[in-house]
């Protein structure tokens, strides 16, 4: 998989921060799940986290109505919002449940230091800037997720996390990426032109995506047994 899959604005964006996305990408949690050797504690941790994370991004994705610029953007919003509270919230319920925690103790998890930081900083971007900056910074869990869950779909073999891979890997969240893509692609065009990265304000919005990218692979740290 190339970034340009994904679209030109997250290529950009991906090769500016090459580091921090390797760190995000190639994380140590990420590679437990290929090879299976992930504790299964600290997988239940993570989902615990992911659930509330869940919970502010599609808070983050619903702001994303609010700043759009046009029916078409607010519709594409909308329908991740949807995914978010039905779809993949469901998933987290559903496996926590038969490792025995319920949706109350679900629910009840204290928010990781990590959660905290990440989630607040999305919302944040959504509350004081536009709607590229909230697209900026929302870009790498989608995107992140989804070139993670190729990767991993074409390099695992058969291992207790498969269902996770499948998930971010298959054709639906693939979709859901290029999707989303071209939802930035097009917003960028429309408000920036053609050549957006020539631009001075073009920098802010490369920053939004780094500094989003950094608190993505600090978040793997909440998968703690």
């Amino acid at each position: 998989m190339t970034a340009l899959e994904y679209g030109r604005s997250f290529a950009l964006w991906r090769g500016a921060c090459a580091g921090p996305w390797a760190d995000y990408t190639r994380h140590g949690f990420v590679e437990g799940l290929k090879h299976g050797t992930l504790p299964p504690g600290a997988y239940l941790a993570y989902l615990r986290q992911d659930y509330l994370f869940l919970t502010h991004f599609a808070r983050a994705w619903s702001l994303a109505v609010v700043k759009a610029g046009s029916l078409a953007e607010m519709q594409a919003a909308s329908a991740t919002v949807h995914a978010l509270l039905h779809t993949e919230m469901a998933l987290h319920v559903g496996h926590c449940a038969a490792a025995g925690i319920d949706l109350a103790a679900l629910q009840a998890t204290e928010e990781a230091p990590e959660t905290l930081a990440y989630t607040r900083y999305v919302l944040e971007a959504g509350y004081s800037g536009d709607f590229l900056d909230l697209l900026a910074a929302l870009a790498p869990c989608v995107l992140g997720y989804g070139e993670i869950g190729a990767r991993l779909l074409a390099e695992a073999g058969e291992t207790r996390y498969r269902g996770w891979i499948e998930t971010y890997g298959g054709p639906g969240y693939q979709q859901l990426c290029h999707e989303t893509g071209a939802l930035i692609d097009r917003a960028v065009a429309e408000r920036l032109g053609p050549a957006p990265e020539t631009l001075p304000c073009w920098q802010g919005k490369a920053a939004r995506f780094a500094t989003a990218t950094r608190l993505e692979a600090a978040f793997w740290g909440v998968g703690r047994a």
